[in-house]
């Protein structure tokens, strides 16, 4: 579904990703993990489009997107949550996700995240909500698109031990539905469900069975 070729960026001279190849399945989760600044953000912004490579191809279902936009991405089926939510003054919780969510039922996404509607409906996607609770209504804003591949970077991020059992559940759910997703993460419950572990180092891809994984991350 996904196909990332020799992609290389650099910013003030200095480069980030060194040439990396990864390919993603139709229905697979794969987690990027390893140290910070190791490029996992980086590649994931790149793919996105909120970022361009110096050098490399993306391929999407076997179109070349390296040069669209994120819109132009975002319309192929991509979605994208960051790692630290945008606010969005001005911009009610209701009506960012019926943007997203177009002619469906926007509770139901607020239920996967642990929210109960009626409480975040009519408050400001930014004012007065914990990172926390920025972080699931983010997550709730890409369910919504029902797009077709997903990235989360470090979705745990911000979020309480309740809240992170919800969001686990959800992710397992999501990948027995056949849902493709890449997820940034170091948490060893998300590297557990997932179908291929990629450690990034600076700036390439390796990729690793789970238990060596985990146990590095444990060490």
């Amino acid at each position: 579904m996904l196909e990332i070729k020799g992609l290389k960026y650099s910013i003030y001279d200095k480069q980030i990703l060194r040439g990396v190849d990864l390919c993603v399945r139709r229905g697979e989760l794969v987690v990027l993990t390893g140290p910070n600044g190791g490029g996992k953000s980086t590649l994931a912004e790149l793919v996105m489009g909120l970022k361009r490579s110096d050098v490399g191809r993306i391929l999407l279902n076997s179109e070349n997107i390296t040069n669209k936009s994120i819109v132009e991405r975002a319309k192929l089926g991509m979605a994208y949550a960051f790692q630290r939510p945008v606010q969005i003054k001005g911009v009610d919780v209701k009506n960012l996700l019926g943007i997203a969510a177009r002619d469906r039922d926007i509770t139901q996404y607020l239920k996967m995240v642990g929210l109960t509607p009626d409480d975040y409906m009519n408050r400001e996607f930014g004012a007065g909500l914990s990172g926390g609770e920025l972080k699931r209504l983010e997550i709730a804003s890409v369910l919504a698109r029902e797009a077709d591949f997903m990235i989360f970077d470090e979705p745990e991020a911000g979020i309480d031990l309740w809240s992170f059992k919800n969001l686990t559940e959800m992710f397992h759910k999501l990948h027995r539905a056949g849902k493709t997703m890449m997820i940034i993460s170091h948490q060893e419950k998300i590297l557990k469900m997932a179908d291929r572990v990629v450690v990034m180092r600076n700036g390439m891809t390796v990729e690793s069975d789970v238990r060596s994984m985990i146990d590095e991350v444990r060490a």
